[in-house]
């Protein structure tokens, strides 16, 4: 016989009832009238039908027979559990069902007209020989364990997919051998344990049709969704390869629809920037964040409301909005609901992926229904989470390597003009530990090298930061005090009134002059102080709360205070480096292209740099004086760049910091080696030593005899202690003059004594600056640029 579609089997199937009616046999004979009543009645209604213990292959008898089928299993399938238990009866290997509860009705027809029930995830092939393995288990008498879940999965009304195990009790069937059977020894079984997925082998050893099955299965079913929905999620973001599928998003999506019950909801997925305290997309096949709103990333302070962020990022707890219209209206339209209403999304679960309490990131349900996602509902996530968590530490580690990789690849503290003298070493330390011994790897030291150190420093860039930290201070400071105040008047508590003394004497003490322990004094005064009280008002006086709400509605999260000023200072400082660093990184290909050399820039109020030059750098290429010249030329040029860069950006900063550059020229060759505990090359030896102490202290240094400080806003300062040095750089200055970048002002200075320096001077030459939106030919000097700019 084969099955409904077609495919084969070992086994003819037969139904029958035959092994239940014999339990039935038994029980007329009992000496319990009202069983044995009940017993001869069954058997009485089956009598007129010998083939229903028989067993038949004409399935049309299961319509024909179904009232006596009903009453002979009423037992297997009682009444009162109908509406309840998920059960059928029906033939193995095939879904031809002859009874059912009414509840296993009720989940296939919601199901709707087009849905065909079959197992999931079991193919035609794996079903032949699963029914082998119970026929080596129950006629031949081997032991195999061929035991797996098997389910049903069941779209319900919604659309929803639920998932049923089914448990199958055989205790009704029983299998007999055909003429086709064949003796089967032990080498047999073995030659099939080693070839499962050999179909032919196993039709070969159990043929078709060769065993006859009779009887039937009772199936019971157990809804579990939640149980599947969970093996799913750590299936999905845990695989490396289906988290890059284009349709991942959308399995993931099903499963959260599955486990939560609801066909609407969506997933999203934001990543957490602990250095920037930023929300970031993450990059992947329809992976969306419904916080970012199609941004790359953004603050989270600006992303979430107080609450929500306190709950994410500071408690890692669950934050639920089951209603958003009615959220955005009670907080004026602030974040997140103003995006979330924008998007259409009624209610949403944002959960915090936390491991030790370090946010991960978070993972993001919507709803496009009112209520639909609630604190309720959200518990459902306590069992997935764990798996969602491992899968975004695994990923994070990934990037992190890739990361590293493409550091390494592309810009690598290893620059590209030494890195032939690391490989040598390298390939140097490999052989000795081949050979046995106990290699090291040896110090990578470049002697008779020249230094150039170049540097565009934002002037008076500490007193420009204390000034925004002061002005915050007193904006805060003053804002608590309107608070105190108005509790003061409406209750006259005497601590209101301390408090606003405290807090005068906090206001005087930085009016003036921002003192070194005066930003953490006020820090610790307001948190320990002030917030207490604060947080007293808000529960206790709603009028008196609006105003401590106002006031926190100025604290920036990250940092617990007011943020206003030193945020538009530190962004401008961050602007400024950007810039310059960008000018002299797009610059150095051309240097290097002239004749290679060691280079490194590095940000700090500004933009430093140091370049060495020499034939122990460059190895084989023959090294001539004419390339330090030549780079020199370079640097000074490219600085003047710089210079022009800055004062073109200077108008778009919140903060309109100045610049001052400077040049120190080294006339004596040095040793540089790689610090491998810094990563970096230093200056080697006591004597070499002079050329780091002229470095560190040479932009405080002062014109000898007065008090004016070396470095100038719009003037190029080169420091040198040889005559042939300071003509040299005048030739440069005045060749430069005549391309535009110099104005001809040229004066030449002596420099106080640094400690242990002495004997240093200095050329100051008058930049010329081209707005980028005049003229290229019409140039400015840096009074004129100023005038220009303000005008």
């Amino acid at each position: 016989m084969e099955m409904k579609n077609g495919k084969e089997l070992p086994i003819v199937l037969k139904v029958s009832f035959d092994k239940l009616l014999r339990h039935y046999d038994s029980m007329a004979q009992s000496e319990d009238i009202y069983l044995a009543n009940k017993a001869k009645r069954i058997l009485a209604a089956q009598a007129p039908f010998p083939e229903l213990r028989d067993g038949f292959t004409d399935f049309s008898l299961l319509e024909k027979h179904k009232d006596v089928i009903s009453l002979i299993l009423e037992d297997t399938f009682p009444e009162p559990l109908t509406h309840n238990e998920i059960k059928t009866a029906a033939l193995p290997y095939d879904n031809v069902i002859f009874n059912s509860t009414e509840r296993f009705k009720k989940i296939v027809k919601e199901a709707g007209d087009d849905f065909k029930l079959e197992i999931g995830d079991f193919s035609n092939d794996l079903n032949y020989i699963m029914a082998c393995t119970v026929i080596l288990n129950f006629h031949y008498g081997f032991n195999l364990d061929f035991k797996r879940p098997f389910f049903y999965n069941i779209p319900d009304a919604k659309g929803v997919m639920r998932h049923y195990r089914i448990l199958y009790n055989a205790d009704f069937m029983d299998i007999i051998p055909t003429e086709k059977a064949k003796q089967l020894n032990q080498s047999d079984v073995d030659e099939l344990l080693a070839n499962f997925e050999n179909l032919d082998l196993w039709k070969e050893k159990i043929p078709p049709n060769s065993f006859i099955s009779k009887g039937f299965v009772v199936s019971n079913m157990f809804d579990v969704t939640a149980e599947h929905s969970i093996s799913e999620i750590k299936s999905s973001l845990i695989s490396n390869d289906k988290r890059s599928q284009e349709g991942f998003m959308g399995n993931v999506n099903e499963v959260f629809r599955s486990l939560f019950n609801l066909s609407g909801i969506r997933t999203g997925f934001t990543v957490y920037n602990p250095k920037e305290d930023e929300f970031e997309r993450v990059y992947g096949p329809n992976v969306q964040s419904f916080l970012l709103q199609g941004k790359e990333n953004e603050a989270c302070k600006d992303a979430l409301c107080q609450a929500s962020y306190k709950k994410l990022l500071k408690d890692n707890t669950y934050f639920a909005i089951s209603n958003v219209d009615q959220y955005f209206e009670i907080s004026g339209g602030t974040a997140p609901y103003k995006n979330l209403k924008e998007q259409g999304v009624k209610s949403a679960i944002f959960a915090p992926i936390a491991e030790n309490g370090e946010l991960l990131g978070v993972m993001e349900l919507v709803s496009f229904k009112t209520n639909e996602l609630n604190s309720i509902n959200a518990q459902k996530l306590e069992d997935v989470m764990p798996f969602i968590v491992a899968a975004v530490r695994r990923s994070k580690t990934e990037e992190e390597n890739l990361i590293d990789a493409i550091i390494q690849h592309e810009c690598t503290t290893v620059h590209s003009s030494v890195l032939w003298k690391f490989e040598e070493e390298a390939k140097r330390f490999i052989a000795e530990d081949l050979k046995g011994g106990r290699p090291s790897f040896k110090e990578i030291v470049f002697n008779d090298v020249h230094p150039l150190y170049g540097q565009i420093d934002i002037k008076d860039s500490s007193q420009a930061r204390n000034f925004a930290i002061q002005r915050d201070l007193m904006i805060q400071l003053s804002d608590i005090n309107d608070v105190l105040t108005v509790a003061w008047q409406k209750n006259k508590l005497p601590i209101y009134e301390e408090l606003i003394f405290r807090v005068n004497n906090h206001i005087d003490d930085i009016k003036e002059t921002l003192h070194t322990n005066s930003e953490q004094a006020i820090f610790d005064f307001v948190k320990k102080e002030v917030v207490p009280v604060f947080e007293h008002l808000k529960r206790t006086d709603t009028d008196l709360g609006k105003n401590v709400i106002t006031y926190e509605s100025n604290i920036d999260m990250s940092t617990d205070s007011y943020y206003d000023h030193r945020r538009n200072y530190d962004e401008s400082v961050m602007r400024i480096n950007r810039e310059l660093a960008s000018v002299i990184d797009e610059k150095q290909e051309s240097a290097q292209a002239m004749y290679p050399h060691y280079f490194e820039r590095y940000k700090t109020d500004g933009v430093e740099h140091n370049a060495y030059i020499g034939d122990s750098i460059t190895g084989e290429r023959e090294f001539d004086k004419l390339y330090l010249r030549n780079l020199r030329l370079w640097q000074l040029q490219v600085m003047c760049e710089m210079e022009n860069v800055h004062y073109n950006l200077k108008p778009e900063l919140a903060v309109p910091l100045d610049v001052a550059s400077l040049i120190l020229v080294y006339n004596t060759s040095l040793s540089i080696r790689f610090r491998m505990d810094e990563k970096r090359f230093d200056v080697d030896g006591t004597y070499n030593a002079r050329y780091e102490i002229i470095k560190k202290r040479i932009d405080k240094s002062y014109i000898k005899g007065t008090n004016e400080r070396l470095t100038q806003p719009g003037k190029m300062v080169v420091v040198y202690s040889q005559k042939k040095d300071e003509l040299e750089y005048l030739r440069y200055i005045k060749f430069l003059k005549s391309k535009g970048y110099f104005d001809g002002k040229i004066e030449i200075v002596e420099l106080e004594g640094l400690q242990g320096v002495s004997g240093l001077k200095a050329i100051r030459a008058g930049i010329l600056y081209r707005p980028k939106n005049k003229s290229s030919e019409k140039t400015y000097t840096y009074q004129e640029l100023i005038e220009e700019i303000q005008a």
